[in-house]
């Protein structure tokens, strides 16, 4: 041992001496290492990133389920030429969805004989698909992965060789066995679970889970059980976090939001808000008033159910949105550092005349019944809105199952991360016209860059949790909301939202919404340089991932930016946006051997992808091949687990030297 190698262990002895604990001799420490290595040669896990779901539940469990086309791909590797291609897509279909496939078999299939056959030829394929997915992980991560019903029997299946004569006989009966004691159903469930589960190591969401489609809570319900899952914060994720958190602002933004796309189920169903005080309110206060501009977006006249509801949801719509504008425009009067005052529009309004003058511009109102407002004081609320205020603030800070998702966004995400050489975030960093970083003003100090989104994701938090004094925690509310609309907040980045001129003026100039500097010079290699310098992201292979724009494929333009650097992966998830996309989405799938975009069509149902084996259609583009095949040594992991190699190696130092005494190891026991 060199000079440099005692200084070492003795400058780490106090740590070293914690280690023992865990590896008490040179024969723990020296097979700790052994195992880390051979670790570390392992190829990367599989990581998914999706981005801007927007409720689409359907679409988003058959992109899990199917690993963006992995398990197909897979499925066709194993069993090209023993296998055509309607029997492959039968398995893939089993692999999806197990118990609505195995229903269908079983209406098929009345014999007994023949049953148990299908029984027999479906576990012995599930077996090899489920093999093949597990090769790249250690058995101690399978087994952590295992069901515990079968583990013992799926771990001998796996670790067998069939092709050995000598083990045929005994996979044989174990596969046998399993279905003369009635337990193949249950069996075949598992490892099809199993198998998506290895198929994909880790999932990153980018944000907007929320709004749009009908279905974000079932999402989170998926994503609170995920095995390993980051998400990063979008705009619509965070206005859910501020109506969560009590701010009035949000709520009301998040219930006119479900109203516009004639989503109110996920209020009430999902998540328990009642909206009756609303919905009375309503009635009563617009029973006259056609409430044109506020019919629900893409009704669909063939669902008498929704045509029937749809004049009162018009009503609700318009009710909460005069309701948000109010809201709003106290929190812009009482926070002047967000220089939002031209957000402020109902006193800009000639309430006899149905005109409003915008900059010195006068624009016609395309709906003149504002029968809450005052004209000498427009922004106050009235007895009967402040009581609906009220009573949705209550139902909203008051819903278990939305404090259960919440509380999952939080443990599981942050405004932006940094995972293997790839920043994650959902919208922007803020820039000047130069390309620089802009500083934001927060609480009279400046941020920008790394320094922001820090205090960003610190404010969203303080929102929720609490800050250490009342007037910082007051004001982490307000921004939550500011967040959401504010021109300088990096999950928004537009000059303003402009839902009052859409709703009242049919001028589309006043419609606009500006985006900052940051989508003009995204497609510059050197912006995205400076912004992944700016994070310390490191590595040969560095990327950013972004969502939150759509990208307009049906008119050419390329989801890849910046000569690779950047990747914006909105593809369409939600049908609002399919129009303009014209696709359904696009999943970033990065496996060992580099980067490939996985661009989706419309999914038609879960009915007809188990009765007619319909899958997602999906095109692949590799955007980008490493040099050599990623392992798990070239990982964040990997990194870690290298530190953990270099402390145990000073460890076995210091056994050898006499400054550790070894120890025998035993087990800890519970002793009675």
């Amino acid at each position: 041992m060199n000079e440099m190698d005692y200084k070492q262990v003795n400058d780490d002895m106090r740590y070293l001496t914690l280690l023992s604990r865990s590896f008490p001799n040179i024969a723990t420490a020296s097979t700790e290492i052994i195992n880390l290595e051979a670790i570390l040669n392992l190829p990367k896990g599989t990581e998914h990133f999706l981005a801007d779901l927007h409720g689409e539940y359907q679409a988003f469990q058959h992109v899990l389920r199917n690993a963006s086309g992995t398990i197909k791909r897979k499925v066709k590797e194993i069993f090209n030429e023993t296998l055509g291609t309607k029997e492959q897509k039968e398995l893939c279909t089993l692999i999806y969805y197990p118990e609505l496939k195995l229903e269908l078999v079983k209406r098929g299939i009345t014999d007994a004989g023949d049953l148990n056959d299908w029984y027999f030829i479906n576990i012995n394929r599930l077996v090899k698909v489920c093999r093949n997915v597990s090769s790249k992980y250690t058995r101690s991560k399978v087994h952590k992965a295992l069901p515990p019903d079968f583990s013992y029997i799926i771990q001998e299946l796996l670790h067998e060789n069939s092709s050995d004569p000598n083990k045929q006989a005994y996979v044989d009966v174990v596969v046998r066995t399993i279905i003369s004691t009635q337990r193949a159903d249950d069996f075949i469930i598992a490892m099809c679970y199993l198998i998506q589960q290895l198929t994909i190591d880790v999932l990153h969401i980018l944000g907007d889970v929320y709004d749009r489609g009908p279905s974000p809570d079932k999402i989170m319900d998926i994503l609170c059980d995920y095995h390993n899952l980051d998400i990063q914060w979008g705009n619509h994720d965070i206005l859910w976090m501020g109506a969560a958190a009590g701010n009035d602002c949000c709520i009301a933004n998040v219930i006119r939001i479900a109203m516009r796309y004639g989503n109110q189920s996920v209020l009430e169903d999902g998540y328990g808000i009642n909206l009756l005080p609303l919905a009375t309110f309503a009635m009563e206060t617009y029973k006259k008033d056609p409430c044109t501009q506020f019919i629900p977006k893409d009704l669909d006249e063939k669902d008498p159910e929704k045509m029937k509801s749809s004049r009162l949801m018009a009503q609700m719509h318009k009710a909460i949105s005069i309701i948000q504008f109010k809201l709003e425009a106290a929190t812009i009067k009482r926070r002047p550092e967000f220089e939002m005052t031209d957000r402020l529009l109902l006193d800009k309004i000639d309430y006899k005349k149905h005109i409003i003058t915008i900059d010195g511009k006068q624009y016609e109102l395309t709906d003149g019944s504002f029968p809450t407002v005052d004209p000498q004081d427009p922004y106050k609320l009235t007895a009967e809105e402040e009581m609906v205020v009220t009573k949705l603030h209550n139902s909203f800070v008051q819903s278990d199952k939305l404090k259960r998702h919440m509380n999952c966004m939080f443990r599981n995400g942050c405004i932006f991360a940094v995972v293997n050489g790839n920043l994650l975030y959902h919208a922007s960093i803020p820039l000047n016209e130069d390309g620089s970083l802009k500083d934001v003003i927060i609480q009279g100090y400046p941020y920008h860059g790394h320094a922001l989104l820090k205090k960003v994701g610190s404010l969203i938090r303080d929102a929720y949790f609490g800050a250490e004094n009342q007037e910082d925690y007051l004001f982490a509310k307000d921004y939550v909301w500011y967040l959401w609309c504010g021109k300088n907040s990096p999950a928004f980045d537009k000059d303003k939202m402009a839902t009052f001129e859409r709703y009242f003026i049919a001028d589309k100039a006043t419609h606009k919404e500006t985006k900052g500097w940051y989508y003009k010079l995204r497609d510059q290699e050197k912006i995205c340089d400076m912004i992944l310098d700016e994070f310390h992201v490191q590595g040969q292979y560095r990327h950013i991932i972004n969502g939150h724009v759509p990208v307009k494929t049906i008119k050419g333009e390329s989801p890849v930016k910046a000569n690779g650097k950047l990747m914006v992966i909105d593809g369409g998830f939600s049908k609002a946006y399919q129009p303009e996309t014209g696709i359904a989405g696009y999943t970033l799938v990065y496996h060992s051997r580099g980067f490939q975009l996985v661009q989706h069509e419309p999914f038609t149902s879960i009915q007809k992808a188990v009765e007619e084996g319909q899958d997602i259609k999906s095109s692949y583009e590799m955007v980008e091949l490493t040099n050599h095949r990623m392992m798990v040594k070239d990982t964040d992991k990997g990194n870690e687990l290298s530190s953990q190699i270099r402390d145990l190696q000073k460890l076995l130092v210091a056994y050898r030297s006499g400054l550790i005494k070894e120890r025998a190891w035993r087990p800890i026991t519970n002793k009675r």
